[in-house]
């Protein structure tokens, strides 16, 4: 109502004044500011209470569904997470051990192991309120406002808790090292203030008994937080939420594809072996991928073929239309024999398939199936995937006289291991602190390296030459050549042990 009378006597009254024969351009300048300050605060106020105010509170997040058990893998970080919780639950047990609540929980690993769905299922695990927010929505061009929010954030699940007649809540914070980072103490930036305001909220939570309140908050750069936010008092529990392993990437398949009508051929087992390195969300974009491939087909079931197709989908990306000519499809197919040829004799029975078909930037790739999952390397180990990836240039230089600018990605991943060979002791070098030395003994030691492990790649492969006319027929003709096809060429055109040895 209020509004509408100053809409009616404002302009009355300037219509007035210039009847008088008053300048009025002041007024309206005055009154156009007043304007635009009037709905800057307005919005402003609109953006507090989207984050943390009672009018609209859109972050707070409903009862979950989601269970631990319904969390593959992880069983560690699961356990540890759910004793947090349970500090909640149990204050009572808590205190005839004379154990401090922990205030926080930070959640660090790669992107996609599952760091955001255990803290929902922490919101199904604990009668206790719940409110997320990203770091990034305390993000804001003016002053004071994340801070602001901060607090916001603090009174709302307290008041959440109280309206619900909850003890405690939790408040989770994804993407925390955007107002986390650490601070350079050269200019006080705004993410500053908003960090310090958590840190000072974070350090009172202990002063009121009820709601007992939590933290969890999510990271992949742990690195790059403040060693304040880290110490304990504050993140007391740090849980690391890794890539799973062979067990859980099975694990999470099978939770993956229980409602998908799976073939009989289809081997999960099989399908967690060739995906090592794959996080949990990877893995469910498999499962996704290989049910639309069989959509596609208008299938009846989901086939092993289709979840192969799935897996080359993810990791190189979907097939291109780009159509090469038929010398440069000589010479690729020519290039990944190399690479295929090279990594059965290092490590046999490893080669899953052998594709012409371009994907993404690939021209042509050979899948690998890993014999086991591998963290720790030997050197021998580091040299024999050095050679793998030396195999498709030398096939190159072999059959045409000189390299192309396929091998590009190949020579990154050989320099990377054997800069890895020189930094872990295994070198010439003997044990080395790589900001001690000179750049260029390190550069010739990687050089020596390479330069040995490709005269020994140069030599085997020259060995093979009826398994590369083979293949290259087979390639030319199907664009693709399995694994256990492949072995077959392989054992009856290679050479003997002893000539390989002579």
């Amino acid at each position: 109502m209020g509004k509408e009378i100053l809409i009616g006597v404002i302009p009355a009254v300037l219509v007035f004044l210039l009847f008088l024969g008053i300048n009025i351009t002041p007024f309206i300048v005055f009154a156009v500011v007043l304007t635009a300050l009037f709905f800057l605060i307005n919005r402003q106020g609109q953006g507090n209470l989207s984050i943390g105010g009672k009018g609209k509170a859109k972050h707070v997040v409903p009862k979950s569904t989601v269970q631990f058990a319904e969390i593959g893998g992880q069983e560690r970080a699961k356990n540890e997470l759910m004793e947090a919780l349970d500090f909640l639950k149990h204050k009572d047990q808590i205190a005839q051990y004379g154990i401090r609540p922990l205030k926080g929980v930070l959640l660090t690993g790669p992107p996609g192991t599952g760091k955001t769905l255990m803290a929902k299922a922490a919101a199904n695990y604990t009668n206790s309120a719940f409110v997320a927010a990203s770091g990034s929505q305390f993000v804001e061009m003016y002053v004071g406002v994340g801070a602001q929010r901060v607090r916001d954030l603090f009174k709302e699940v307290k008041a959440l808790a109280e309206k619900n007649g909850q003890d405690s809540g939790i408040i989770f914070i994804d993407e925390i090292d955007v107002i986390g980072g650490k601070r350079d103490g050269q200019q006080q930036r705004e993410y500053d203030q908003t960090l310090n305001q958590l840190l000072t909220e974070m350090d009172g939570i202990g002063t009121s008994e009820k709601p007992r309140i939590l933290i969890i908050a999510a990271t992949n750069r742990k690195d790059m937080l403040d060693a304040a936010l880290l110490r304990p008092g504050r993140f007391d529990r740090h849980i690391s939420v890794d890539l799973p392993d062979k067990t859980a990437r099975e694990q999470i398949l099978a939770i993956h594809t229980k409602n998908k009508p799976l073939a009989p051929d289809v081997s999960l087992e099989q399908v967690a072996q060739e995906t090592f390195g794959f996080s949990g969300a990877q893995l469910e974009s498999v499962a996704n991928e290989a049910a639309i491939y069989a959509m596609r087909e208008k299938s009846a079931s989901i086939e092993a073929r289709h979840f192969a197709y799935a897996v080359d989908k993810v990791m190189l990306g979907e097939k291109v239309d780009r159509e090469a000519s038929g010398e440069e499809k000589r010479r690729v197919a020519l290039h990944e024999l190399g690479h295929a040829i090279m990594s059965e004799i290092v490590r046999p029975g490893s080669v899953s398939q052998v594709t012409l078909s371009p994907r993404g930037k690939a021209l042509g790739y050979v899948r690998q199936n890993p014999m086991e999952d591998r963290y720790l390397y030997t050197k021998d180990a580091l040299e024999k995937q050095i050679m793998v990836c030396l195999g498709g240039a030398v096939a190159e230089e072999i059959y045409y006289g000189g390299r192309s600018t396929g091998s590009k990605n190949d020579f990154e991943q050989a320099l990377n291991m054997a800069q890895e060979i020189v930094q872990s002791g295994m070198s010439r070098l003997g044990i080395v602190h790589v900001g001690y030395i000179a750049k260029d003994r390190i550069h010739d030691e990687v050089n020596f390296l390479l330069e040995e492990l490709l005269e020994k790649t140069r030599d085997l492969l020259g060995k093979h030459d009826p398994v590369f006319r083979q293949g290259l027929e087979t390639l030319m003709e199907a664009e693709v050549l399995q694994g256990d096809e492949f072995r077959s060429l392989l054992k009856q055109y290679s050479p003997t042990t002893q000539e390989l040895a002579g």
